[in-house]
C-alpha cells in the first residue's frame, strides 16, 4: 500500500492537500476566534494541533523520505524538515498572537518541499 501511494507522487498530493487543510484551519480559527471567542476553545484545542503535527511528521517522513531516496534530492527533505521545525516551534509556544502566523508559515515551508519533491519526482 505505502509503495502505491509513493508512486506518482501521491502521498506527495495528500501531504500538500494536508498543509492546504491546516492553513484553511488556522485561517479560519483566526477568523472564528476574532467573531465567536465563546466557541474558539473548541477549534484551540491541543489534540487538534498535535494530531495535526504528528500527522504532518509522518507523511514527510515518508514522502519526503522516499523522494530523497529516489530523485536523490536533498533540499525538498530539508525544506520539509525546517517547516516542522517552524510547525514544532509555535506548538512548543502556545497559544497567542504568534501562534497562527508561525503554524501558517510553516506549513507553507513544508507544502513548498512537498512541491519539489512532487516534481523531483517526475
Amino acid at each position: 500500500m505505502i509503495q502505491s501511494l509513493l508512486k506518482n507522487g501521491r502521498l506527495d498530493r495528500l501531504a500538500i492537500g494536508l498543509s492546504g487543510l491546516c492553513l484553511a484551519h488556522c485561517l479560519a480559527t483566526s477568523i472564528v476566534v476574532a467573531l465567536l471567542a465563546s466557541v474558539s476553545g473548541y477549534f484551540l484545542s491541543p489534540i487538534v494541533h498535535e494530531a495535526g503535527l504528528a500527522i504532518a511528521i509522518i507523511l514527510a517522513a515518508v514522502a519526503l523520505g522516499h523522494g530523497a531516496r529516489t530523485h536523490g534530492l536533498r533540499r525538498p527533505l530539508l525544506i520539509g524538515i525546517a517547516g516542522l521545525l517552524v510547525m514544532g516551534f509555535a506548538l512548543f509556544l502556545g497559544h497567542g498572537w504568534h501562534e497562527a502566523p508561525l503554524t501558517m508559515a510553516g506549513v507553507s515551508i513544508l507544502a513548498a518541499g512537498h512541491v519539489m519533491n512532487f516534481r523531483a519526482a517526475r
